[in-house]
């Protein structure tokens, strides 16, 4: 056994000797790395992946799981300010099965599962009014978590005492209510009303205008304004007012900050908004040619009537036999022309309905000011300059007509003729401070994004070092070994020509065969002992 030992021993040790520094270095790093590979993978498979059990947990909650796993000795970790618990994902399944059939997490609050598990005989009315109605706001906190965009909800109900005398007026229940709602979600006014219905049918005798709904960020949902904080529509018209005097205002700052530097101006605007709400209705009716006025002919009647002559004008009138009344009879008169002409024309004319809603948001008045620095540009160390009258009516003419443009095309035309000079204010002062103009932010490349892309060039540059020295090392081993084979083609003699006796011939084979055939020289040399 130690033969063969030393025999391994020796071909390991002649082979790296026989390898060169590059092919040791490869060989030793493929080692390596396979080895990093092995212990990696079985780090790897051996690490569990963790998975959260709960989320948004109280403390209280916390500690009783906490306390149930490390009973069960099961890994865990605590997350998100210590309202997240994560568990290994292969057992996930299992701790949601067993603790919830022991009731955890167990809030602490009471709903109504408390009087099927703790009734007694002991309880009095007061204890028993208590209870029912922790159990209603547990229960109610419950009922709206279900609601989309509603993560917690806490309900305090106020219930009046019930009367003593039959005919005493009942007293009506009021409910606050804080939830938190799920960052950037936005509750229709559907939603808010389904709110205040959900706890007036829950609670007796609770009106919708005795609850109050907020959120974390007292924010207040009224009932029928909802996402409100005030409930007015005062709020409503100064959020319009101020985005009209922003949007004019940035407008302003921007254009003329362009002719004399953004620090060099500062602009203010001021609107005045009619929130009038309009809505009529428009009868007309317009004749078809605007040039006559005249309708468009429906139907025309025409009656043309014509006589010639008289009849004899005799006796009395209507008195004789076959006489017409009222007509004189048997007279003779003079010859005479009648003639009747009548034309009826239905004329047509356009008739217009117009239903008209006219918009809630007119600017009604406007007025800017504009306020420019009068310094020049100057180095330090110098002696501040001025601009002087002329510079100053060249910037103020410039100014002044952009300013009239705007104005003229923001003011309302139905509330008369507009003076945009009026309206325009500006001022040439030193100023003493940069003003804040709101400016639009560029983005600026952080470092860590060149630290980045300076590590990556490194890396790419190794890369391209360690494939350059591998491909030599590669040339290196081809050549290598068509040098080895090219010294092992070459014959090598088994026995020396020159030899002095049969001895020394035998010698030198015994010898060649140890170094080229150890295990049959062992047996040889087994071999001769045991027949000695």
């Amino acid at each position: 056994m130690k033969e063969k030992f030393n025999i391994y021993k020796e071909k390991i040790t002649n082979f790296w000797s026989t390898r060169s520094r590059s092919q040791q270095r490869l060989y030793l790093g493929s080692v390596l790395l396979f080895l990093f590979l092995i212990i990696g993978s079985s780090l790897f498979a051996s690490a569990s992946n963790m998975v959260p059990l709960y989320n948004n947990l109280s403390l209280q909650e916390v500690g009783q799981i906490k306390g149930e796993l490390d009973a069960r000795g099961i890994k865990y970790e605590l997350g998100n300010a210590g309202t997240t618990i994560n568990v290994p994902d292969d057992q996930v399944d299992t701790l949601l099965v067993d603790l919830a059939a022991q009731g955890i997490p167990n809030s602490g609050s009471i709903d109504y599962s408390f009087f099927s598990a703790n009734t007694s005989w002991g309880m009095t009315d007061n204890e028993f009014d208590v209870i029912h109605l922790d159990a209603m706001q547990t229960e109610l906190g419950n009922l709206m978590k279900s609601i989309d965009g509603i993560e917690e909800a806490k309900v305090m109900i106020n219930k009046p005492q019930d009367p003593v005398f039959v005919s005493d007026q009942t007293q009506e229940a009021s409910a606050s209510i804080v939830i938190n709602t799920r960052p950037g979600y936005q509750f229709q006014e559907s939603q808010i009303s389904s709110l205040y219905h959900l706890v007036s049918k829950t609670v007796p005798n609770l009106p919708t205008d005795n609850i109050v709904i907020m959120n974390q960020n007292f924010e207040y949902f009224d009932l029928n304004n909802s996402n409100s904080f005030s409930g007015d529509t005062y709020t409503s018209q100064q959020k319009v007012k101020q985005d009209i005097e922003r949007d004019i205002q940035r407008r302003v700052q921007q254009m003329i900050g362009m002719m004399v530097g953004t620090e060099k101006v500062i602009a203010s605007v001021t609107a005045d908004i009619d929130f009038t709400h309009e809505n009529r209705i428009e009868e007309l009716v317009e004749s078809p040619d605007e040039d006559t006025l005249n309708g468009l002919p429906v139907s025309i009647e025409s009656i043309k009537e014509s006589y010639t002559g008289n009849p004899p004008v005799t006796g009395e009138a209507g008195t004789g036999e076959g006489d017409i009344p009222n007509y004189p009879a048997g007279g003779v008169g003079d010859d005479g022309d009648y003639e009747l002409v009548k034309e009826s024309i239905n004329n047509e004319f356009n008739r217009i309905r117009k239903d008209i809603v006219e918009s809630p948001y007119k600017i009604r008045d406007l007025g800017i000011q504009v306020a420019v620095d009068n310094t020049k540009d100057s180095t330090e160390g110098q002696e501040i300059e001025y601009l002087t009258q002329q510079e100053q009516n060249t910037v103020e003419e410039g100014i002044s007509s952009i300013l009239s443009s705007i104005v003229s095309t923001s003011i309302d035309k139905s509330y008369g003729q507009v003076i945009p000079e009026e309206k325009v204010s500006i001022v040439f002062q030193e100023f003493n401070g940069k003003p804040n103009v709101p400016t639009n932010n560029i983005p600026v490349i952080p470092y860590w994004v060149y630290g980045l892309g300076a590590l990556l060039f490194i890396v790419i540059l190794a890369l391209i070092w360690v494939l350059r020295k591998r491909k030599n090392s590669e040339e290196e081993m081809v050549t290598e070994n068509v040098i080895e084979r090219q010294v092992t083609a070459a014959p090598v003699p088994d026995i020396e020509e020159d030899y002095d006796s049969e001895s020394s011939m035998k010698r030198k084979q015994l010898e060649k065969m140890a170094k080229d055939k150890p295990e049959d020289f062992a047996r040889l040399l087994r071999s001769w002992i045991a027949e000695d």
